[in-house]
């Protein structure tokens, strides 16, 4: 079969039948200035919804719902009736406070939005790099599924399937079918420090969307995480951004390295969503190779005045 483009997830679910069986920071960035008004504007461009928790014990339930609410509702992104894929950020057995992987209350407040709006299925998935059920257990995303009733879909082989993303760089790779299946796809990653692309965001979140040979991914980084992106366009991606790790990314491993924000990014627009994220680093992000690559491909914009935008506080 001939490609002339990359395969998103879209196409990819018409064809998976065919391919189955068949890979410290520092800076002062000036942050963009958002409306805080209610009103949001019908246009056909993109937005960016910025989430920022200011009062003493604030509700991250609150804070997550406002954020979808500010973007039009999470009906504007589920349908009643939809499975409903969660790609977080659980690759690690670290707790919470870490900051190595998705913050729990995020993940249970968005599986809860998917269940208000009608979801017939939640499923939450990730390829962890340590053993899954120590990071399902420490990472908080095991209470998650138990608390909601969503799946916790234990990553394995017989859920890996071999398709062929048409990338620059990546061609034919196992990727994790539960995540092309789904009707709809909410990106949820942790922003936080990465030894080799600077940072690790929603785009290269995607790494743990697939199997394989992961390690050679690194190899040529910027061009992998564009690669996968282009492939794996999910419905909406929410950056987890309450607390960062600025260093020694991405497993991290103390409390040192961790800086709060009580911040939450939503963003149709996978380049507006990391590049928003790098800001919060005091980035430019411009200077992060897989973010400017991905605007060149035609992925996304990091020139906000070419996006709806909204900010929200509670």
């Amino acid at each position: 079969m001939k490609f002339d483009k990359p395969v998103t997830r879209r196409e990819s679910i018409q064809r998976i039948l065919r391919w189955s069986g068949c890979v410290t920071l520092a800076g002062t960035v000036r942050l963009p200035s958002f409306t805080t008004s209610d009103t949001w504007a019908a246009t056909d461009k993109r937005f960016i919804v910025e989430g920022v928790g200011q009062t003493d014990g604030f509700s991250v339930k609150e804070l997550t719902k406002k954020v979808f609410d500010a973007a039009g509702g999470i009906q504007r992104f589920v349908s009643r009736g939809d499975v409903v894929a969660i790609k977080p950020n659980i690759s690690w057995a670290r707790h919470p406070r870490f900051a190595a992987t998705t913050n729990p209350e995020v993940l249970t407040a968005v599986i809860k939005l998917c269940q208000e709006a009608g979801a017939s299925r939640v499923r939450i998935v990730d390829n962890t790099i340590h053993d899954a059920r120590r990071c399902f257990a420490i990472t908080g995303a095991g209470k998650a599924a138990k608390e909601t009733g969503a799946d916790l879909v234990f990553p394995r082989s017989s859920l890996m399937k071999k398709m062929k993303l048409k990338g620059n760089r990546l061609n034919v790779q196992p990727v994790f079918t539960p995540l092309v299946e789904a009707d709809k796809v909410i990106n949820l990653p942790v922003a936080k420090h990465h030894s080799l692309s600077i940072l690790t965001l929603g785009m290269k979140n995607w790494i743990g969307a697939v199997d394989g040979n992961r390690s050679s991914l690194h190899q040529d980084i910027h061009q992998s995480i564009v690669d996968l992106a282009q492939f794996f366009q999910p419905e909406v991606t929410l950056i987890d951004a309450l607390r960062i790790m600025t260093k020694n990314g991405p497993s991290g491993g103390s409390t040192d390295y961790v800086t709060t924000k009580n911040t939450l990014i939503l963003s149709d627009d996978p380049v507006a969503a990391d590049a928003r994220a790098a800001m919060l680093f005091g980035l430019k992000p411009e200077k992060i190779g897989f973010i400017e690559l991905a605007q060149k491909s035609g992925l996304g914009t990091y020139n906000f005045s070419n996006l709806e935008t909204k900010k929200v506080i509670v």
